[in-house]
């Protein structure tokens, strides 16, 4: 069954209790829109999620709106951390909701599955039908329905320190068995004789990277079958990604058991490390003393990567090539790992006042000037005619590469109050703490499978 637009407002936070079902989807505003006023007269305010959409592309979405329709759109940044709660409470009241919202790629189906977004089907060849990335297509589907559609993606690949690796004599590898052991060897070596080194920096935390090592393995996180979602985290195969996952933070990961994925080039950068002190090796600086041979991080990192440089008085990145590359993380087949893609869906609020305006702005969403500019920003286009816009330089390749074979989290109404109740977190850490890992799935399936048909 599944649950009524209403529900939202009993969802909280932490448990996302999604209650009221009902025999069918929530109405919502028909295609063509029932709004009084016309698109040309109509102001919208489109959320967006944290600031990944970068200053001159709202800007572009401003002012292609105002001249296409004689309306103000208003573009509303919402953090991550707080975009479910603000979405719980505010889709479900028409005279407070957005119009157009940004969501994450894996929090889609749950506000799908509720009718907290008008159908848009008949958009969906306009916007570009079976061009658009169809695994995000998926997770914004509901009994074949169009409801969210993918905005931008950005798959996961490697950041490696070249000199690091040259240094340990190991080189890039073509196996997951190839890279473990790279890892671990240069963890042994640390050629950098750097307090807290790792050959590969993973939290203990980091689910959205170490999923990667259950997809390769022929692992899942949950299967539907007969109408329900089943975790699968005590899967045999998923059981052989775990394990060989725990050989990472038990060889090559010097991580905190309780970092997410946050962040990490701070431990690739030299100048965010603490060197060891010989008089004084434990000395507060102000920086970390974690310090990384490699990192696994969504493409736009390499803004963040690089020799510190200051530009008109402010402090930037410079990318150097002699001292840092990239690789795609392989599987064991020596193919690309199924990593976990990262990204976002976009839809329109089904209690929006505001319907054609708000069809309107996806049109120039998804046109090819905004989908270029996407690219050129280093943000996956959701349309693969216009992928190309990446460019060709090596992270524009590793993007698509890592993308050819990446997987998202289960399509589960419930998924993101799986996510939002912090258990994986807590699994992957008793799992880099050494659990056994056996009696660790099996525990944490009986958690999950309610979790995921939202009870």
């Amino acid at each position: 069954m599944k649950k009524t637009l209403s529900a939202l407002a009993l969802v909280t936070a932490s448990a996302l209790a999604l209650g009221a079902c009902s025999s069918g989807q929530a109405s919502s505003p028909s295609a063509t829109g029932s709004a009084s006023a016309s698109a040309a007269a109509q102001d919208i305010t489109l959320w967006l999620a944290g600031g990944d959409t970068p200053d001159a592309l709202r800007d572009y979405l401003k002012k292609t709106y105002k001249a296409n329709t004689g309306g103000t759109l208003t573009i509303e940044e919402q953090a991550w951390g707080d975009l479910v709660t603000k979405l719980t409470t505010s889709l479900p009241d028409e005279n407070n909701t957005p119009d157009v919202v940004e969501v994450g790629n894996t929090q889609s189906p749950t506000f799908t599955n509720v009718g907290a977004f008008s159908d848009i089907s008949d958009l969906y060849g306009e916007l570009g039908g079976d061009k658009l990335l169809q695994s995000f297509v998926e997770v914004g589907k509901v009994d074949g329905k169009n409801y969210t559609l993918p905005y931008y993606f950005g798959s996961r690949y490697m950041f490696y320190r070249k000199d690091i690796w040259k240094a340990a004599g190991v080189e890039v590898p073509t196996t997951l068995d190839a890279f473990n052991s790279a890892v671990k060897e240069i963890t042994t070596k640390n050629p950098k004789k750097v307090k807290d080194f790792s050959g590969f920096f993973l939290g203990g935390q980091d689910w959205r990277n170490g999923i990667s090592w259950i997809f390769a393995n022929g692992g899942d996180l949950a299967k539907y079958d007969n109408g329900q979602w089943t975790s699968t985290l005590s899967d045999p195969n998923t059981i052989k990604g775990l394990t060989q996952l725990q050989g990472i933070y038990t060889d090559a990961s010097k991580a905190p058991r309780t970092a997410k994925d946050q962040s990490p080039w701070l431990y690739i950068n030299d100048s965010d490390v603490i060197k060891d002190d010989a008089d004084d090796p434990d000395k507060v600086t102000g920086k970390t003393s974690l310090a990384a041979a490699t990192i696994m991080a969504p493409g736009w990192a390499h803004w963040s990567i690089g020799d510190l440089k200051k530009v008109d008085g402010k402090e930037t990145r410079e990318w150097n090539s002699d001292t840092f590359g990239t690789f795609v993380l392989p599987g064991n087949d020596g193919t690309p790992a199924p990593v976990f893609a990262g990204g976002s869906n976009i839809g329109i609020s089904a209690k929006s006042k505001n319907q054609e305006g708000s069809r309107e702005l996806l049109k120039i969403i998804f046109s090819a000037d905004y989908q270029k500019m996407l690219g050129e920003n280093g943000l996956g286009p959701a349309n693969s005619d216009y992928v190309s816009s990446l460019g060709d330089d090596e992270f524009a390749k590793a993007l698509i590469e890592s993308a050819s074979n990446s997987k998202l989290t289960p399509a589960a109404p419930g998924w993101a109050s799986v996510e939002a109740s912090g258990k994986l977190e807590e699994f992957f850490s008793k799992v880099a703490e050494g659990g056994d890992v056996t009696a660790l799935a099996t525990e944490y399936d009986a958690i999950f499978t309610p979790l995921l048909n939202g009870k």
